[in-house]
């Protein structure tokens, strides 16, 4: 076997957003992860509630007003694609 063909294999350290730590080798090295083994509700039986709502409630507010405009919109933008009277298009000077 060739001797260098496998990766560098050091000790890392794998960082929870809840605090626990864990110690394994990586070829990425040390990282941070939001959800692990010792906070997961699947693990633990306990369930988080998730920003869900909050999600929902933000995307609402964000695109709210944009229904109004856009049925506005198709409104005005048929009395500006209609033709000038005498049916020709004025060419814009440059």
């Amino acid at each position: 076997m060739k001797p260098e063909m496998h990766p560098v294999y050091p000790a890392s350290r794998i960082t929870c957003a809840c605090g626990n730590i864990v110690e394994t080798k990586s070829t990425r090295g040390s990282f941070a992860v939001e959800i692990c083994s010792n906070c997961h509700p699947f693990f633990t039986g306990k369930y988080k509630l998730v920003d869900t709502a909050g999600r929902i409630d933000r995307f609402r507010k964000k695109y709210a007003g944009n229904t109004a405009a856009k049925e506005e919109a198709p409104a005005a933008g048929a009395e500006a694609a209609a033709p000038a009277a005498g049916g020709k298009k004025a060419k814009a000077k440059a």
